[in-house]
């Protein structure tokens, strides 16, 4: 989980991880992204575009590298320690997150939570200096969409996929 998620920044640098850090291997990033992480993420930051060419890192961080954060430092009311966020399809009514991204094998599903169970999924060529601040820009592909998990399951939908949501 991420406290920053517009499309327009989270969408190139997921793109540019998946193809250069990651080598387009879903599931490594998906391990790092969702299976590795305790408690969810602060930030994603530019260390997800480790490997890509000078000129794309250039252009995605105006020459200013960020590292990544986790949620690390959480104090819960009672005192007890924190426990990891699961967001499903069932579950994101009850929270503020206002973007969902789920890694597909095809691509990256993106949908405005508050409006849509689902959305499109930008394709995993993407360029990542897209525009994806315009959605009418995006790259996508149509992948057969399956039934939703249930309110306990925080696993994907479709096989291979994973889920990771992000606050804004």
């Amino acid at each position: 989980m991420s406290f920053d998620g517009t499309p327009a920044s989270k969408l190139p640098l997921l793109v540019t991880a998946f193809q250069y850090r990651f080598g387009r291997d879903l599931e490594a990033m998906t391990r790092h992204l969702v299976n590795d992480v305790a408690i969810g993420w602060e930030e994603l930051g530019s260390d997800l575009l480790d490997g890509a060419p000078p000129t794309i890192v250039a252009a995605l961080t105006g020459g200013d590298p960020w590292p990544s954060r986790t949620l690390d430092n959480l104090i819960t009311p009672d005192g007890s320690p924190p426990a990891r966020i699961a967001v499903t399809e069932t579950t994101v009514g009850g929270t503020d997150v206002e973007w969902g991204y789920i890694l597909r094998p095809s691509g990256i599903e993106v949908f405005p939570t508050m409006y849509a169970a689902f959305g499109p999924v930008v394709d995993w060529d993407a360029d990542p200096l897209t525009d994806f601040g315009d959605p009418a820009s995006w790259p996508t592909v149509t992948p057969p969409r399956s039934a939703a998990p249930s309110a306990d399951s925080p696993v994907p939908a479709t096989p291979g996929a994973s889920r990771t949501a992000v606050r804004r």
